[in-house]
C-alpha cells in the first residue's frame, strides 16, 4: 500500500552516495532536491555543494535541481553550482520531473529527502529515487507534520527492504 512512498535507496547524506559507481552503472543524469538535501532549508550553495556539482559535471552528469521553492530562492542556488532548475515545481507532479530530465527515465535518479513530495513524485514518473535523511531539524510547520507520517512509512520501507533489492544497489 505504501510502496508507492518507497525510495529506491536511503541513505543519511547526499555528500555519500557514490556518484562515480552510479555514473559507471549507466546513469546520466541527476535531479535534486535543494532544501535539507543540498543545504539546511533557505541556505546558499555551500563549498560542499559546489565541489559536488563540481565533481559530477566533470564525471558526465547532467544536473537539475527541482523546487517547489521561488525562483528567488532556486536561481541563485543553481547559479552557484551551475546546473540548470526548476522552481515553482508543484512536486509530486510528474510534469515537472518529466521536464527536468535531459536524459532518459532510466538513466536518471532522483535525490531528495521528502517522502511524500519529493519521491512519490520522482516514483510517479517512473525514475529511481534515492531518499536523503534531512540535513537539519528547521523545517515549516507542515513539512513538520508530514514528517511525523514519513516515520510511519520508513518503518514499512525497513521491512521491504530486508527482502527487495533496489535497482541502485
Amino acid at each position: 500500500m505504501f510502496q508507492k512512498f518507497y525510495p529506491d535507496l536511503y541513505v543519511s547524506s547526499t555528500y555519500e552516495i557514490d556518484f562515480d559507481r552510479l555514473y559507471r552503472s549507466g546513469y546520466r543524469g541527476l535531479i535534486f532536491d535543494i532544501d535539507n538535501t543540498l543545504v539546511t532549508h533557505g541556505a546558499p550553495a555551500n563549498d560542499q555543494a559546489k565541489q559536488l556539482f563540481a565533481h559530477l559535471h566533470e564525471i558526465g552528469f547532467a544536473t537539475c535541481l527541482i523546487s517547489n521553492n521561488q525562483e528567488p530562492r532556486v536561481k541563485p542556488f543553481a547559479d552557484a553550482v551551475h546546473s540548470l532548475y526548476i522552481y515553482d515545481a508543484h512536486k509530486p507532479s510528474t510534469k515537472n520531473y518529466e521536464k527536468a530530465m535531459d536524459t532518459e527515465k532510466g538513466n536518471t535518479v532522483f535525490i531528495g529527502d521528502q517522502m511524500f513530495t519529493d519521491v512519490f513524485g520522482a516514483n510517479r514518473t517512473g525514475i529511481p529515487s534515492i531518499m536523503v535523511k534531512k540535513i537539519h531539524w528547521k523545517e515549516e510547520i507542515q513539512i513538520v507534520l508530514k514528517r511525523r507520517l514519513e516515520a510511519i512509512v520508513l518503518i514499512g520501507y525497513r521491512r521491504y527492504r530486508k527482502t527487495h533489492k533496489s535497482i541502485l544497489e
